[in-house]
């Protein structure tokens, strides 16, 4: 395989310049502390719940790009597909909390859980309140009742994006917190990788795969997958996707659910349309409707070519927060 060409400088300084230039990206509206991948919007109401994602840096626009109206507060930003540490996000939730403490949404990673757990403890000996909600969405990994087996993977757009909106409007972190948690029990996911990213530093490919495979279930670093086979149509790879995801949770016939699906780097608007086309196609055979619908670049993984299928599904308080207007530098919706 041939190394992928990258547009970077020196690559020992890839995530530092990339978080300079997301930062001069949003304007002048968000701000960087010193020293730290730790980013924060510069207008936060005092007394507001503030809220506070993170992970590591490859995945772009997430996480640092969802900063703004409706959504995140800040952002703790690790090296490419590494955790940040507790420092960084320390200073990130310092630099956002404003009086009604700071809820931690991120990923079900190892590495992230310890970084995040360490850092509420060190801001709870500051007087800084904190709450924890873990995505686990990826229904490939873990049995159905043991969620804490389970990756987070693009469901984290739609618990970013109801906690940002509950955060903006409710003054209890708890309240906030049981919002959050709410909508990432009502969130399954699958990927499938068809080609592999590659890491900044070394060039070198996160996972290997022939030229004519596919990897079924693949999480959005490479982790291994449910089933590598043969590459098939678009419509077989997404029934493969579709069938655990609506039975895991699971959906019955009148639900209503949000549909996104993700491009995890190199895949077109093209495909992913095409995928779409079967997904509501499958939806509405099973009798479930479609909310709000999105499709794009959320959660990437470098060049990764592939995507993610996610629903959540919907009741009134779910659906008020995710048709709040929100905006920022990687996702915005009316």
């Amino acid at each position: 395989m041939n190394k992928p060409k990258k547009v970077l400088n020196d690559p020992r300084r890839a995530t530092e310049e990339m978080v300079e230039g997301l930062v001069l990206a949003y304007d002048g509206r968000v701000g960087k502390v010193e020293g730290h991948g730790a980013l924060f919007l510069k207008e936060i109401s005092q007394g507001k719940v503030a809220l506070l994602v993170g992970g590591g840096s490859g995945h772009e626009p997430i996480f640092g790009g969802f900063l703004g109206r409706n959504l995140a507060d800040g952002a703790a930003c690790g090296e490419v597909f590494t955790s940040p540490s507790p420092q960084t996000i320390c200073a990130a939730a310092r630099a956002i909390a404003r009086g009604k403490g700071v809820l931690f949404v991120y990923g079900n990673y190892s590495g992230d859980n310890m970084n995040f757990d360490m850092a509420a403890e060190m801001l709870a000996d500051e007087g800084i309140e904190t709450r924890t909600v873990r995505v686990r969405d990826d229904v490939a990994v873990g049995a159905p009742g043991r969620p804490d087996e389970r990756r987070g993977i693009a469901g984290d757009v739609f618990v970013i994006k109801v906690a940002g909106g509950a955060a903006a409007e409710i003054g209890s972190l708890e309240e906030v917190a049981r919002i959050a948690a709410k909508a990432e029990a009502s969130t399954r996911s699958m990927g499938v990788a068809v080609s592999p990213g590659s890491l900044p530093e070394s060039g070198k490919p996160t996972f290997e795969l022939g030229d004519d495979e596919i990897e079924i279930g693949m999480g959005a670093h490479g982790e291994k997958g449910v089933k590598r086979q043969k590459l098939s149509t678009a419509d077989d790879i997404t029934d493969q996707m579709m069938a655990p995801i609506l039975r895991d949770l699971p959906y019955s016939r009148g639900d209503e659910v949000a549909l996104l699906i993700n491009n995890l780097g190199a895949s077109t608007m093209f495909e992913l349309l095409i995928v779409n086309r079967r997904v509501r196609q499958i939806l509405a055979r099973e009798g479930i409707n479609v909310h709000r619908t999105f499709i794009g670049s959320y959660l990437t993984s470098q060049e990764m070519a592939g995507f993610s299928i996610s629903l959540m599904k919907l009741d009134a308080e779910l659906k008020h927060y995710l048709d709040m207007p929100s905006e920022s530098f990687g996702f915005s919706s009316l």
